[in-house]
Order: structure tokens, then C-alpha cells, then sequence
């Protein structure tokens, strides 16, 4: 194949310095001279031979090279130009503000590194169509991060506030607060597998039954609450559907802040594993623990805060807790601790509502509110809280508290 058919298919129009000399050489070598025989052409020009194949060999893998980095890039620019043209937005001039305005709530108050802030899908169309931009932005995001930290922790005022529910527990002479919700772990098919985060702060003696939130129904038994069994150090209580876990070391200490997570397997993986996980704060509590049984029922109660949901009784087992931050997944995102150590390091930064497991969001309460009688649900399934008076005790409520940090 002659040199000009090479460059007409790989779409090459200009040739550099060394390429034209290249050619140049290898019409030297196509010039006619007087020769005997063709054996004898061969063994005079052998070398000649050899070089020519060289250089055609070359060039035809620098024209493959080109032809392919251009084709990459034309199919780069037009993936991200197919996608902004879906969006409903097509003005440039609203394009890029929204792209920077959606990319900051979606990082929220986390401190990312450049890879995790290109894995929110704005930040990538904004560097697709503003590199310059989009770097500018990512380090004025991640600088605002720093500033509002500091002055959390300098006791300043922080644009936005963080606040905490505190609940009286059951024990007697105490207001029996709670909070209601619509949350019910059968609506989501929790026993395929689940996944659920919260804070919480002992603010009283860990030596009685006590459930920090969760539900019981009775026929048949489903249990999905998490707190204390009773008296002991290892009093810790996991309660996933046909199941009670006890006999767990409880670190906890009166007044301190914890984050629980809990996994479940449930069917998701391999029939019949059901293996049930605990770490506070990435402590890992409970591993593998395959003694869980859970089936697939509609029976279900909606679950509490500050206690629990007991089918036939109601608000039971109340515990004098602050909590904050809970959040609920409906499939086992954590079987090794990544994503309880991620929550935990985060600490009041971290947002259930920018990780890569947002799909399977089925109930994130912030407690963000500070004030008012409802909690809201921020996972967009309408579960939201509300505070529960027992027995007519319109005054027994659950009490906003600002927190600085965990």
C-alpha cells in the first residue's frame, strides 16, 4: 500500500519535517537502477529493503495513534454534549451557574480530594466544559469547608447550625418523650439487606432495657430496633427480624457521642447468609453473625425515635439519649467497614445525600430543624418524624440541642 493511500485512510492531511523526509527517503529507494535479476536486486538492496519496511511500518502505527486519540476525543465531547443537550436547561448562560450550584449541595460539608469531587456528575460536565472553572471551584468549596470548621470549632457562628433531638427515657419520673415516624422496614423490603447510621449520646445509666429507636411487631416477630439488652458490659442489642443479638461489649460512656452502623446481608447475596454486622465508632462490635433470620412479610410497625414501636403497647423501652443523623439503606452497602469509617471520620460533615449509595436511600433524618414538633425525612420518601406526647402529656416533648461536633 502505497504512502498516499496510508494518509488518505487514516484522515491525515499535513505530514511533519519527519515524515516528509521519510517519504523522500523511501522514493529514493523506489528509483529505478539498472539491475541483472531480480536475486541479484534483492541482495544488492536487502538493506534498502528492510529500512523501507521499517519506515512504513512506523508511520502506519503514528497514523493508527493519531486516528484513534482523535477519534477518542470526538466521542469524549460528544457523550458530554448528548447529556447537556437531555438536560432541560440548554442556555450556557444558565448551564454553568446551575452545574456549580447543584456540585456544592451535593458535596455538602464533606472535604473531598479532586477524584471523589469529579465522581459527582456536575463537577465532570463543568470540567468538560470549563476546566479552568471547575478547579477554581473545587478548591473555593473545599477552602469554604475549612473556614466553616474552624469556625465551629472557635465557637463562632457557622452559617449553618447543627442540632440534635434529646429524649427524657421511660425510667420513672421522667416525661416518657419520643418521636413518631411512617418508616416501616417492610415497605422497603429490608429483609433482602439493609444498611443504618446514627449518632447517639447515653444520657443516663446503661443498665436496663432500653432502645435507642426501632420497631417490634408480633405476629409473627419482626424486629428491627437497636440499644441496650439490660444490665452488664455486654449489653448491646441488635434486633433484626426473628432475632435478638445480645451478649455485645457496650463502650459507650454517659455524655459521649457514638456512631452506630449497622449491616445486614440479608438475601442480596448468596442464599441464606443473613449475616448481620456492628461497628461504633468503626469498632467493629458484632462481624458475620449468620443467626438472623428475617422473611419476607408486610406485618411491619412503623418505627420510633428515643424508643420503640412494640405492636399492642406502643412507645416501650425509652431511652435518655440525644440522636442525630439517621439514615437508612435498603441493601448492605458495608460488609468490611469502609462506609462506617467514612460516617465517623465525616463527623457533623458528612451527607448521606452525596455518597455513591444515594438509590438505595429509603430514610435520612438530619435533625437539623432546631425547632417545631417535626423532623424531617431528607431521603424524599415522606417518612417524616413527629414528637409524641404519651398518654395526653402535651408537654412531654423531645428538646432541641445545638451541637458543636461529635
Amino acid at each position: 500500500m502505497s504512502l498516499d493511500l496510508l494518509k488518505e485512510r487514516f484522515g491525515v492531511t499535513k505530514s511533519t519535517d519527519k515524515k516528509e523526509k521519510d517519504k523522500q527517503k523511501l522514493n529514493e529507494m523506489f528509483v529505478s537502477k539498472p539491475v541483472g535479476d531480480i536475486k541479484s536486486f534483492k541482495s544488492q538492496y536487502q538493506d534498502e529493503l528492510v529500512e523501507k519496511d521499517r519506515i512504513i511500518e512506523n508511520l502506519k502505527k503514528e497514523l493508527e495513534s493519531q486516528w484513534l486519540t482523535n477519534q477518542t476525543a470526538f466521542n469524549t465531547k460528544k457523550l458530554y454534549e448528548d447529556k447537556i443537550k437531555k438536560m432541560d436547561i440548554v442556555d450556557s448562560t444558565n448551564l454553568i451557574p446551575t452545574l456549580v450550584e447543584v456540585s456544592k449541595q451535593k458535596q455538602g460539608n464533606v472535604k473531598l480530594d479532586w477524584m471523589s469531587w469529579l465522581e459527582i456528575p456536575e463537577s465532570n460536565y463543568l470540567f468538560q466544559i470549563n476546566e479552568s472553572l471547575a478547579k477554581k471551584i473545587f478548591q473555593e468549596n473545599n477552602l469554604l469547608i475549612d473556614r466553616l470548621r474552624y469556625r465551629k470549632g472557635r465557637g463562632g457562628d457557622a452559617t449553618a447550625k447543627n442540632y440534635a433531638l434529646s429524649f427524657s427515657g421511660d425510667r420513672s419520673g421522667a416525661e416518657d418523650s419520643h418521636a413518631t415516624t411512617t418508616f416501616n422496614p417492610d415497605t422497603y423490603s429490608l429483609w433482602n439487606g439493609f444498611t443504618i447510621s446514627f449518632w447517639v449520646r447515653p444520657d443516663e445509666e446503661m443498665n436496663q432495657r432500653a432502645a435507642i429507636l426501632g420497631s417490634r411487631a408480633s405476629s409473627p416477630v419482626a424486629r428491627f430496633h437497636f440499644g441496650l439488652s439490660g444490665t452488664g458490659d455486654n449489653n448491646i442489642n441488635v434486633g433484626v427480624g426473628g432475632n435478638d443479638v445480645t451478649g455485645i461489649n457496650n463502650p459507650m460512656e454517659i455524655g459521649k457521642w457514638y456512631n452506630w452502623v449497622i449491616s445486614y446481608t440479608g438475601t442480596q447475596f448468596d442464599a441464606g447468609e443473613r449475616k448481620l454486622r456492628l461497628w461504633i465508632n468503626t469498632d467493629e462490635r458484632m462481624s458475620n453473625n449468620n443467626s438472623t433470620s428475617w422473611n419476607n412479610q408486610d406485618e411491619g410497625m412503623t418505627m420510633f425515635f428515643g424508643g420503640r414501636n412494640t405492636e399492642g403497647s406502643g412507645y416501650s423501652s425509652g431511652f435518655a439519649c440525644a440522636l442525630d443523623e439517621v439514615a437508612i439503606y435498603n441493601k448492605c452497602i458495608d460488609s468490611v467497614g469502609t462506609f462506617a469509617s467514612e460516617v465517623y471520620n465525616a463527623g457533623t460533615n458528612y451527607n448521606h445525600l452525596t455518597n455513591n449509595h444515594t438509590s438505595n436511600l429509603v430514610g435520612y433524618w438530619k435533625f437539623n430543624e432546631g425547632s417545631g414538633t417535626t423532623i424531617t425525612d431528607h431521603s424524599g420518601k415522606g417518612n417524616h418524624g413527629t414528637f409524641g406526647p404519651i398518654s395526653g402529656q402535651t408537654t412531654a416533648f423531645p428538646t432541641w440541642e445545638e451541637i458543636k461536633g461529635y
